[in-house]
């Protein structure tokens, strides 16, 4: 069943559910992985988006939404200048993708502190995302849900170690995805969940063997 939101699409400022309101959240998603104040932004934009990116203000909404604002966050009309004033760098380059939806980005973030994240990730229309890779692991994000990624080692037991952690604490699994570099080498769990995730099982989770890092992401 399609529910009303996928009917009338979302509360946003137009002119374009995919190009504005997608964007937005793509930005947002990117902005919660790096988890921290944005530096700077290397966007590059693949089939629509990098054809009609200026004239459907795709550019402000995603700067918009790596700077934490919403879809319908009127400010969105001036996040460049908005940006530019915080003193956020930010490029756009246009580059061709192969195999990839056209309202396609590529978001390479860098925050204050140095860290580095990038994502790509399309948005597939009515404000609906999702997100392939991230830091070239492969992912699969909607943002519909909220979510956790675990960066850990490839080895025997880290995968169940962090589904206990979450049955422990009454949190179901509504999706889950795993991939690797290499065999033994470090790897990506993103687990999509139907409940928050409280601060006690992220610290299980932290604290299994194998896992170097667990990052929540709350629904965007």
């Amino acid at each position: 069943m399609r529910s009303a939101f996928d009917i009338i699409g979302p509360i946003m400022i137009g002119p374009s559910s995919s190009h504005t309101a997608g964007a937005v959240r793509l930005g947002l998603m990117a902005r919660a992985i790096l988890a921290e104040e944005v530096k700077s932004a290397d966007i590059k934009l693949h089939g629509s988006f990098a054809q009609t990116y200026k004239g459907h203000g795709t550019d402000r909404a995603l700067i918009a939404g790596i700077m934490g604002f919403k879809p319908d966050d009127e400010r969105i009309r001036d996040a460049l200048q908005l940006a530019t004033k915080n003193n956020i760098e930010y490029n756009f380059t246009k580059v061709n993708l192969e195999d990839a939806h056209p309202n396609t980005a590529i978001i390479n973030l860098t925050g204050v502190s140095g860290r580095t994240v990038s994502l790509q990730g399309a948005s597939i229309g009515g404000g609906n995302i999702l997100v392939s890779h991230v830091n070239d692991f492969e992912v699969n994000l909607s943002g519909k849900y909220p979510s956790l990624i675990v960066v850990h080692r490839d080895r025997p037991g880290v995968i169940n170690g962090v589904t206990a952690a979450l049955a422990l604490y009454n949190i179901n699994i509504a999706y889950m995805k795993v991939s690797r570099k290499e065999r033994g080498a470090q790897a990506l769990m993103n687990i999509e969940v139907d409940n928050p995730v409280p601060d006690e099982a992220i610290g299980v989770c932290s604290t299994l063997s194998g896992v170097e890092k667990v990052l929540r992401i709350d629904a965007i």
